[in-house]
């Protein structure tokens, strides 16, 4: 199937979206590539901050005025899906909680995104990304060794912790729906998230695979074989050469004699290898060391930024970026949904 076609998974689904920030808009612009009809409902003279608008309606609605909640509780008696994303509590004093929605559409599912859960003695706190990521675990995990925690922009908290997982609640909901005609109450916290998004560390730490210093793991930049160098004209390439195989390529492809090279697996001289990996990516550009790594199982990439991603043969290739309505480049939804052979 060609990518950032209008995709029909969802498609006779009606989403009602309350209107938010970030992990929301996300959210409902999720439903809506896969072909839900997202209707987003905006306060009135609020004006719109949604940059997650692709594919969606909007109707202004004064949520003050009885009519105005009037208006919200018939689109909700036909809709498939109420997302909001207030603070526990506030749908509830607007006259629009669970048990007013579910008294008039029992096969409801209503979505509450928030940052921390709806219970719980943070729940009523003020917060954004790097709060909730702080509290789930994950946000000590970024960073170099003896450096301070850095938040991977708000990546990991609204919008795969939040957005995402809350999208996949959603329609896991409605599987359920159709086995039990009834509606779900789906509770979306981005702390959740972030923290079921960090299994595999938890559960690496719990079999003593992990350490808590920042830095020292394989996979956090402790390991030479896997984090990042700057080239010769300031760029950089990631490098992720773990298994014995890849890590023999990366070491060809750097012109190194694996014979002559501490063992890969020996930490105490992972620094004593990291260096002479940043001496030898110094030396060339990052475009020079594509040419090198490209075709080669040697688990080397090159860094692209948003401006270039477009450029890239692979990005190209797959359709990454669509053009958006001012023929501004965005990401195409994913993942891809291939039809099978002989249908179209």
């Amino acid at each position: 199937r060609e990518r950032g076609t209008r995709m029909s998974a969802l498609q006779g689904i009606r989403i009602v979206e309350m209107a938010g920030l970030a992990p929301a808009p996300f959210c409902g612009m999720i439903l809506a590539d896969f072909g839900a009809d997202v209707v987003r409902v905006d306060r009135v003279g609020a004006g719109s901050m949604d940059q997650l608008a692709r594919g969606k309606r909007s109707l202004a609605v004064n949520l003050k005025s009885p009519d105005g909640v009037e208006t919200v509780l018939r689109l909700i008696e036909k809709a498939d899906v109420l997302l909001e994303p207030y603070r526990p509590g506030v749908m509830e004093r607007l006259g629009l909680g669970p048990d007013v929605a579910a008294g008039r559409n029992p096969r409801l599912v209503y979505a509450r995104l928030t940052g921390f859960g709806q219970s719980g003695p943070y729940a009523n706190m003020a917060g954004h990304d790097i709060n909730y990521i702080a509290i789930s675990g994950a946000l000590s995990l970024l960073g170099r060794q003896g450096e301070k925690p850095l938040p991977p922009v708000n990546l990991l908290g609204d919008f795969a912790g939040g957005g995402m997982l809350c999208a996949l609640g959603i329609c896991l909901a409605l599987l359920e729906r159709a086995h039990s005609a009834t509606g779900q109450i789906v509770d979306a916290a981005m702390v959740d998230g972030a923290a079921y998004l960090s299994t595999f560390v938890y559960k690496f730490r719990n079999s003593g695979m992990w350490r808590d210093e920042r830095g020292t793991n394989m996979l956090d930049t402790g390991a030479p074989f896997y984090d990042t160098y700057r080239t010769r004209d300031g760029r950089f390439v990631s490098v992720g050469a773990i298994e014995p195989q890849f890590y023999a390529a990366l070491l060809h492809g750097l012109g190194l004699d694996a014979a002559a090279m501490p063992q890969q697996m020996d930490q105490s001289k992972w620094g004593e290898t990291a260096r002479r990996f940043t001496e030898i990516f110094a030396s060339k550009t990052r475009d020079e060391w594509s040419a090198v790594f490209d075709g080669t199982d040697a688990c080397v990439a090159p860094i692209v930024g948003l401006a270039e991603a477009g450029d890239h043969p692979h990005n190209k290739a797959r359709g990454l970026l669509i053009p958006d309505q001012q023929g501004k480049l965005e990401p195409a939804p994913a993942p891809v949904r291939a039809c099978p052979a002989g249908r179209e």
